[in-house]
């Protein structure tokens, strides 16, 4: 599965979403800036995008909720690691009350992979923050004396969804 994203503010992205509504687009909002999100097999409708491939994905992503994105720069030589450390993943985080959907991204150009989980609120998320299948979640990374497959240091957007009615 692909995903494809463009930014801008929320009422130029609600354009878009109105102009295709065959397409399930999903806008995301942080103070005045927005995200539009698709995920499909077929092409983008944005002319200024950021393309990804799904690596692993749970869930479904729902029009209300709390979103968490971490961008992380990972190594060429280093892509094989961090993809194989999520396709073998404990799954704790499926099991969290408030849990929505997971998605790790493969950039299609670049080298920031994103790490998105979609949460009911962002009370869920600090719940999983806090909670020990977070911390064993994390503990391999914290741990590892193997090769480092980071490429630089990695940043944490966060998003409100903007459900249709909304705008």
């Amino acid at each position: 599965m692909n995903v494809h994203m463009t930014y801008g503010t929320v009422s130029y992205l609600s354009s878009i979403r109105q102009k295709h509504p065959e397409k399930p687009i999903l806008i995301l909002q942080d103070g005045e800036k927005g995200l539009a999100y698709y995920e499909g097999d077929d092409s983008s409708v944005f002319t200024e995008g950021h393309e990804y491939e799904t690596v692993d994905d749970t869930g479904e992503m729902q029009e209300s909720g709390f979103v968490i994105m971490n961008h992380i720069p990972v190594t060429d030589e280093g892509r094989p690691i961090f993809e194989d450390r999520f396709k073998n993943r404990a799954g704790k985080i499926e099991s969290m009350p408030g849990f929505q959907a997971i998605r790790v991204l493969r950039p299609k150009q670049g080298n920031t992979y994103i790490l998105l989980t979609q949460w009911k609120d962002q009370k869920s998320f600090e719940n999983w923050k806090t909670s020990q299948s977070f911390q064993k979640a994390h503990q391999h990374s914290r741990n590892s004396k193997g090769p480092s497959f980071s490429a630089g240091p990695s940043y944490v957007t966060s998003y409100v969804m903007v459900e249709p009615t909304d705008v």
